[in-house]
């Protein structure tokens, strides 16, 4: 019985802040688990150190459901993105730590390898359509095969979601919230004429993504997807927040066009509904903010029963851990669809030097026994944690979007 002897925290801002945890059992084996919760860093990392680890010295490293089940309802007060981001901290630790005492790398633990590979997609976005369509190529000709494409929004300053940079894409981006400016209006005018010029320069063979980021009411999603039918996206990404699952029913009532929605869920009664009445096609959740690898495999093995695939968040505020983590699973369960993937710096990848691999538009989780993922302790240290918050939205007469 492998116990567990020591636990810590290490935060690092290699460009940007990740909270990692480390779980040491007796005979020296170790475990790192994501638990960087966007924008509220800190936040999980005080509910770990102060409320977690203390319950977790002397248990059983093996017993990662039982250890699951008593972090979700032992505390009573359950859900929330800080208590599951901690838990699933927990979990992927304990499992890296059973793959390295197995020998074996994690998606052998969870029934072995469903596919080659994992299909992943690349944002793509510029300030005007032709920067987008230029990214876009450049993206196809790296080999991707699935694109997320997204461009500014004519007479807007700032659009969320559009990045400076062609690949490292950081939102939170200042110590106090930016604010942007938004106009539906003009938004819904905009990706029609994307979306087609996309089809024209990068044509059939690719699959195309939009993330509209909450910012539509149901109604205006299903004519945003009604308007994209002919270019055939592969899915429109947060279409409307979903906090009222019901309102998926009038999108689905105007358009084909397949949704996506989940990288803000954290637990499986975010989505139950969505999933049983089949008023989406992908679910978003993801390894950190959803529980970790036990409580995922349970929303994946739920999707499945009801032709929903998988679609998981892979934004760079999840840490190479979380990244390799979601390999993992993505590659074990069957109901698969595509992974997002954005780069990060190198600077973060030296702080977590990792055996996944990138080529023809898939990734590749590794067979290293557990993640096959490390941290350099000292380097991350050399990162001081910088308090940045995510943006926030106003419509043009001041007013607070809901989003």
């Amino acid at each position: 019985m492998p116990k567990i002897l020591d636990a810590k925290v290490i935060i690092t801002c290699p460009g940007r802040n990740f909270v990692t945890l480390k779980i040491v059992t007796e005979d020296g084996v170790y475990g790192l688990g994501d638990a960087t919760l966007n924008g509220r860093e800190l936040s999980v990392a005080s509910y770990l150190q102060d409320h977690v680890i203390p319950c977790l010295i002397g248990r059983d490293a093996h017993r990662i459901e039982d250890i699951w089940q008593y972090l979700y309802k032992g505390a009573y007060w359950r859900r929330g993105p800080v208590t599951m981001s901690a838990i699933a901290a927990v979990d992927t630790a304990l499992w890296d730590i059973k793959g390295k005492l197995a020998g074996l790398p994690v998606y052998q633990l969870l029934g072995g390898a469903s596919r080659e590979n994992v299909m992943v997609y690349g944002h793509a976005n510029g300030t005007t359509i032709e920067d987008t369509v230029a990214v876009a190529l450049d993206y196809q000709r790296q080999g991707y095969k699935a694109i997320r494409i997204q461009c500014g929004v004519p007479g807007m300053a700032s659009t969320y979601g559009v990045s400076k940079d062609k690949y490292f894409y950081e939102p939170a981006d200042a110590d106090l919230p930016t604010e942007n400016v938004w106009n539906t209006s003009k938004y819904m005018r905009v990706v029609p004429e994307l979306f087609k010029a996309a089809r024209e320069a990068l044509g059939w063979d690719v699959h195309l993504l939009h993330d509209i980021h909450h910012r539509l009411t149901p109604v205006e999603a299903g004519r945003l997807g009604k308007d994209l039918e002919p270019y055939r996206p592969f899915w429109l990404e947060d279409a409307t927040p979903a906090e009222n699952q019901e309102a998926f029913k009038l999108i689905r009532q105007h358009t084909t066009t397949p949704l996506a929605v989940g990288e803000i869920f954290n637990s499986i009664h975010d989505c139950r509904e969505l999933i049983e009445n089949q008023l989406i096609d992908y679910i978003r959740a993801t390894v950190v903010h959803a529980g970790g690898i036990s409580h995922l495999r349970k929303i994946a093995n739920l999707a499945d029963l009801y032709q929903v695939r998988t679609g998981c968040h892979g934004a760079t505020d999840l840490s190479p851990v979380c990244m390799a983590a979601a390999l993992h699973f993505d590659l074990s369960v069957p109901n698969f669809g595509v992974q997002e993937y954005m780069r990060h710096t190198p600077e973060t990848d030296a702080v977590f030097p990792h055996a996944y691999t990138f080529a023809d538009g898939a990734m590749h989780p590794g067979d290293a026994p557990g993640l096959g993922v490390d941290i350099d302790e000292e380097l991350a240290a050399q990162y001081e944690y910088s308090r940045a918050f995510l943006p926030v939205n106003r419509l043009e007469d001041g007013t607070m979007f809901n989003w």
